[in-house]
């Protein structure tokens, strides 16, 4: 990973200091690009823990089209918990319970998921039911007819930003458009993120997409190719600057190798137990605060 450690060190030698809408404060360089050969082994970090069950699941619940938390929540992940909380926590309704009390209850009971663990129409939402004029547009789906039916095309494209919808989200997506290119017989994927939080979200994403794309891979019949990141706003917030450094006096390992349960032919079908991370020894976990 060293394409990801370079992106931190470029920040911290060359960054522009600016303030956010969070008011924590940014080191950030606009325009940043890196690119992973997914046959050289699966883009984990390894100069801390990431938890691959996070991530699977949070793709698997992009996949699904769901917006609402509680699915998350009963399965451990509380990566989201942070936007619905902090509405639940400035209502009427509120009544002292903490973060962790509060994702508890969602999992729990679906009523008041219903009510306070959706986030809007984010991610899940636009990549399957983008809204159309002759009804919804499942973009994730069109786009695999797509690469089947003309692979060389030049059209294979999901976006997630709706300007028409930004308002109503919780959180604007930050990793708003990507694109498909198969040649070679392997696939490869462009992500453009408009907003990169380096040291917490750009780990996840850059692990996301490398699972999107093994996992569409084997649904069409192809390798994987490359996955390229290309960021706008690449920032690390302010209070993040020793938990980077730490990470950058840390050596590099080898990275893990993934692999997916061959029965499961439909990027639709995939569960958390049909993905396996061999090999994945990573330094320890650097906890650091999110930015809400």
């Amino acid at each position: 990973m060293r394409q990801y450690h370079e992106l931190m060190d470029r920040v911290l030698r060359e960054g522009i200091d600016k303030s956010d809408r969070t008011g924590t404060g940014t080191r950030s360089v606009f325009g940043h690009q890196m690119r992973f050969d997914l046959a050289e082994g699966f883009p984990m970090i390894t100069t801390k823990k990431l938890h691959l069950k996070s991530i699977l699941h949070e793709l698997i619940w992009f996949i699904s089209g769901d917006t609402n938390i509680r699915y998350l929540c009963q399965n451990g992940v509380r990566i989201w918990d942070d936007w619905p909380f902090a509405t639940y926590s400035k209502s009427a309704d509120y009544d002292g319970t903490d973060m962790k009390e509060f994702a508890a209850r969602i999992a729990s009971d679906a009523d008041f998921a219903a009510k306070w663990g959706n986030l809007g129409p984010v991610y899940g939402y636009q990549w399957r039911f983008w809204p159309g004029p002759n009804g919804p547009v499942d973009q994730l789906r069109d786009v695999l007819e797509g690469i089947r039916r003309n692979p060389d095309g030049r059209r294979h494209i999901v976006s997630a930003w709706n300007p028409g919808y930004i308002d109503q989200m919780a959180l604007p997506p930050c990793h708003a458009f990507f694109q498909f290119y198969v040649a070679d017989g392997r696939l490869s994927c462009q992500l453009y993120q408009r907003s990169a939080d380096i040291f917490l979200g750009v780990p996840f994403n850059i692990a996301s997409y490398a699972l999107l794309i093994h996992m569409m891979a084997q649904d069409l019949g192809l390798q994987v190719g490359d996955f390229v990141h290309s960021l706008g706003d690449a920032h690390i917030y302010s209070n993040h600057t020793d938990q980077v450094r730490l990470q950058l006096s840390r050596d590099l390992r080898p990275l893990p190798t993934l692999k997916l349960n061959p029965s499961v032919k439909s990027l639709f079908d995939f569960r958390y137990d049909d993905v396996e991370l061999v090999g994945y020894d990573p330094h320890p976990h650097i906890p650091a605060p999110v930015a809400v």
